[in-house]
C-alpha cells in the first residue's frame, strides 16, 4: 500500500461535520471522522450517530469540483473500500497492537 497521509479538504470547507441525503432523500450528518490520501486519492471516513454507537465507518473517496469545493463519491469497488477501510484503521489506530 502507498504511504497514507492525513489531510483536512472537507474540515477546511465544511467544519467538523457533513449532510449526506440518503436515496430516499432524507438527510442525516455524519461527522468527518478522518481525511486522508492514498497516493494521489483523497478519501473519508464518516461516521452518522448510529454508526458512531456500534464503531463503524463508512468510506468515501473525495475528488475536487470544477469549482474547487470537495465533493464525496460514493466507493463502488470492493477492494478500493477495503484499501481505504485499511488505511483509516492504520491512522486511528496507530500504535495501537492489533491482533
Amino acid at each position: 500500500m502507498s504511504e497514507v497521509v492525513k489531510t483536512f479538504r472537507l474540515r477546511e470547507v465544511y467544519g467538523k461535520e457533513v449532510e449526506l441525503v440518503s436515496e430516499e432523500g432524507n438527510s442525516e450528518p455524519f461527522r468527518i471522522v478522518a481525511e486522508f490520501t492514498i497516493g494521489e486519492t483523497m478519501y473519508a471516513g464518516l461516521q452518522s450517530e448510529a454508526m458512531r454507537k456500534n464503531d463503524e465507518a463508512a468510506f468515501f473517496r473525495i475528488i475536487i469540483s470544477d469549482e474547487g469545493e470537495p465533493v464525496l463519491e460514493s466507493i463502488e469497488d470492493e477492494d478500493e473500500w477495503e484499501l481505504a477501510a485499511e488505511a483509516f484503521d492504520d491512522l486511528m489506530f496507530a500504535g495501537d497492537e492489533r491482533p
